[in-house]
Parts: structure tokens; sequence; C-alpha cells
């Protein structure tokens, strides 16, 4: 038996096989997990495809996390192919470029409204309009990367995951006594869609290399889903509002 033995699970932000959402969703049916995907717009056929090379076809419903019907939805499309949830995984964010690489004192604040919105507001959306669907043992985790200081080029992206590591100790304090856990993976640089998307991201690359402790290997993502897989099990089950650093111990040394 798995440690996810019977556990039903939604995961966002599966893209391609490089995201750290395809690993965990691999590792989640290998452990025993069964699994919906969710996807929007024109990115529902990547990762309708992308699914089809699981080791278990999953199925992959509409979800786009600052649409309001969507959200309103999400608990009967879940149960068309699931009964209830035990755990969600929150892996997804976007900054509009103007808001990255450099730019942070020129971005305008509609641009950081969607990446506020998006990347940090969305991990409370999602986790109401799942809340039916949950109960006592229920497991939220997310995907963070290091908010507590100032990265080069991330800019308003770090200032949305300061945001979304405040929204998860929150979500942690008000959701404690119904026996929901809500906790974060801080993963190191990875050579993900997201993080070939932001420009300049080679310069917190070279950070890693060159001062982690362990070494850290920019394209394997599976450190960071394995992290994932322990906080939706049972073997966390007192622990909540944590950040768990899987970031081959940078965040120990000083940057």
């Amino acid at each position: 038996m798995g440690i996810l033995e019977g556990k039903k699970l939604l995961i966002t932000g599966v893209l391609t096989e490089a995201s750290i959402a395809f690993s965990v969703a691999r590792l989640a049916q290998e452990q025993g997990a069964d699994i919906v995907l969710s996807s929007y717009g024109r990115m529902m056929p990547i990762t309708e495809k992308i699914a089809l090379r699981l080791p278990k076809p999953a199925p992959v419903i509409e979800l786009d996390a600052t649409n309001d019907e969507d959200l309103a939805a999400l608990p009967d499309r879940v149960r068309q192919y699931l009964p209830h949830l035990d755990g969600i995984v929150h892996a997804i964010a976007f900054a509009p470029g103007t808001a990255l690489g450099g730019n942070f004192l020129t971005t305008e604040w509609p641009d950081v409204s969607t990446a506020v919105h998006v990347s940090a507001f969305s991990l409370k959306s999602i986790t109401m309009a799942a809340k039916p669907l949950l109960g006592p043992g229920s497991s939220i985790t997310g995907l963070t990367f290091d908010a507590s200081v100032s990265w080069p080029v991330y800019d308003w992206m770090g200032v949305a995951k300061a945001a979304f590591e405040s929204t998860a100790r929150y979500l942690a304090r008000y959701l404690g006594r119904e026996g929901i856990r809500v906790n974060l993976i801080s993963a190191g640089p990875l050579r993900t869609p997201a993080g070939k998307s932001i420009p300049g991201f080679a310069d917190m690359e070279d950070i890693w290399v060159v001062r982690s402790p362990m070494v850290w290997e920019l394209a394997d993502t599976e450190p960071a889903a394995k992290g994932i897989i322990a906080l939706l099990s049972d073997w966390f089950p007192a622990t909540t509002g944590e950040i768990i650093h899987v970031d081959g111990g940078l965040h120990s040394t000083g940057h």
C-alpha cells in the first residue's frame, strides 16, 4: 500500500512533464491516490494530452481560479469523478511580464493585482470553493519560492508569493479546528514552464549552483513533488501553517 492509498485529490497546474505538478500527479497515483486535474481555457487540451502520460489517465476539469462561475461549479465538476476530496495541490502562479525581470519600480497596479489574484488569493478561492468536498484530515498543499527575502528579477511575483505564504497561514488558522491542514513546500529554482517564463531566471539558478549545501538539480522536480506527497499523506497529522524547504538547504546558509 502507498502512503496515499484511497486518497482523493485535486491537482492544479499540470502543463508539461517538466511541471512539479506533473511529478506530484504521477507520484500520487503510484502511492494509491485517485486524482482529478484542473486546467482552463486554451490550456485544457495541453493538460488533457499530458494527463494521458500519467500511470493512469486522469480526468481534467475546467477551473479558472479567477472566475467566479468556475469556482461555484467546482464541487459538481469534481463529483463527476470523485465523491469527495482528501487533498488539494495548488500549483498555479502568474505575473505579467511587466511585473518581472527588474521592472519592479515601474510596474502598474493592474499587473500587480493580476499577479496577487492568480498567485495568492487563488489559494483561498480554490480552498473555499472545494470546502464542501473536504472533511477532517484533509490536506491543502501549495508551492512557494522563499518570500522572506528579495530575489533578482522575481519582483512582484516575490510579493505575490509573500501574500501566498501569508494566505496559507491564515487558512491554517481558520480551518484547523475542522481538521483541515494547510502547508507549503518552498522549492529551489527549477526549470519548469513557470521558471522559464521569468526573464533572467538563470540569475537565481546560479545562486543555487554556487551556494546550495547539497547539489541542486535544476531539472529534477521529484524532490519538491515528494514533499507535497508527504504533506498530503497522514504522516503529518498535526502539522499546519508550515513551510517546508526543499531547496538543497540554501535557506539555512544565508543568501
